[in-house]
């Protein structure tokens, strides 16, 4: 299967990351490990996690899915296969939060424990610590590559003067820049990702790694009129935010090409992804096997330029 590099990073990668934040939570030990092995199977490498999932759930503390995570890579073996990636820097119960320089040396030490591994091959700014300055930021993640404890670093929820900040600050100091970043972004939501953003990691060859790719679940169809939606939790958010003429106009549009395509319309929706400038992989997450199976020929799945054209305009903001 294709691989494609992380930024200017070493990190190679197939078109397609398994979010794991369900990981001992919605999805338990048993099926979770069945997901990470049909994820490689099918031949991708990528697994996308971070140290605070899922202390939103009553009980959970935080490195509940990393744990999950490096049971399966001390039960597999063969941690080469796979490329990990985590974050850091949103607060985790009883630990901290921020991206102080003292605070990620802490933090590493965790997911470096609970992922049972001896490196973190994309280490992530989960979200913006604007209380710390950014050369702290950056000089310590420079010490944690130098050491051997991470390859690369990436960024989430940056904005493009922000990012664009880090990136001279990495310059100038003469220390790791980030070479990705994970913003929101598929056919629904493009506007925030597809303005200075996009721009700012073309330019910069920073490898958009995106997440939320199937709008919460209404770019797979199932939020139709007449389909009964009423245990997703997501249901009132959906149909006040996408359940509209646009809506309605992408979904036909998905409909077109998933049938020319052979394909589910939630493949025909991360394949446009793929095909999209400076994006080196949407970012999955599932619950079950069978979810994962919807997905799981995207890297296979080549739209043509008139498919394309059509979602882009069908999805146009």
């Amino acid at each position: 299967m294709q691989q494609r590099k992380i930024g200017r990073s070493d990190l190679k990668i197939a078109p397609l990351v398994l979010g794991t934040n369900t990981f001992g939570w919605s999805a338990d030990t048993q099926t979770s490990f069945a997901i990470l092995d049909a994820f490689v199977e099918a031949g991708y490498n990528a697994i996308d996690t971070a140290d605070v999932y899922s202390c939103w759930v009553p009980g959970h503390v935080g490195g509940e899915s990393e744990t999950v995570i490096g049971e399966w890579l001390k039960a597999r073996g063969r941690r080469e296969r796979v490329v990990i990636a985590t974050k850091v820097g949103a607060r985790m119960l009883n630990w901290g939060e921020g991206l102080s320089a003292s605070y990620i040396v802490k933090a590493v030490e965790g997911s470096l424990k609970r992922l049972q591994t001896d490196y973190i091959d994309l280490y992530q700014s989960h979200v913006d610590d604007a209380r710390t300055p950014l050369d702290e930021t950056l000089e310590a993640y420079d010490r944690l590559i130098k050491s051997g404890k991470v390859r690369a670093i990436g960024a989430s929820h940056y904005d493009a003067p922000r990012l664009s900040e880090a990136l001279r600050v990495s310059q100038d100091k003469g220390v790791c820049r980030y070479n990705s970043l994970q913003p929101r972004y598929n056919l629904c939501d493009r506007a925030d990702f597809e303005t200075a953003v996009q721009e700012v990691c073309v330019k910069n060859d920073v490898g958009v790694i995106c997440y939320s790719v199937l709008a919460k679940g209404f770019l797979t169809g199932k939020y139709r009129p007449g389909v009964d939606n009423s245990q997703s939790k997501w249901e009132e958010m959906v149909k006040r935010r996408y359940v509209n003429d646009r809506g309605r106009r992408i979904l036909s549009a998905l409909e077109e090409v998933a049938e020319e395509q052979n394909a589910t319309q939630a493949e025909v929706a991360v394949a446009w992804l793929v095909a999209q400038p400076g994006i080196v992989a949407p970012i999955i997450g599932v619950r079950s096997v069978g979810q994962l199976n919807d997905l799981i020929n995207v890297g296979r799945l080549a739209l043509d330029k008139r498919q394309l054209d059509v979602l882009s305009a069908a999805s146009a903001p």
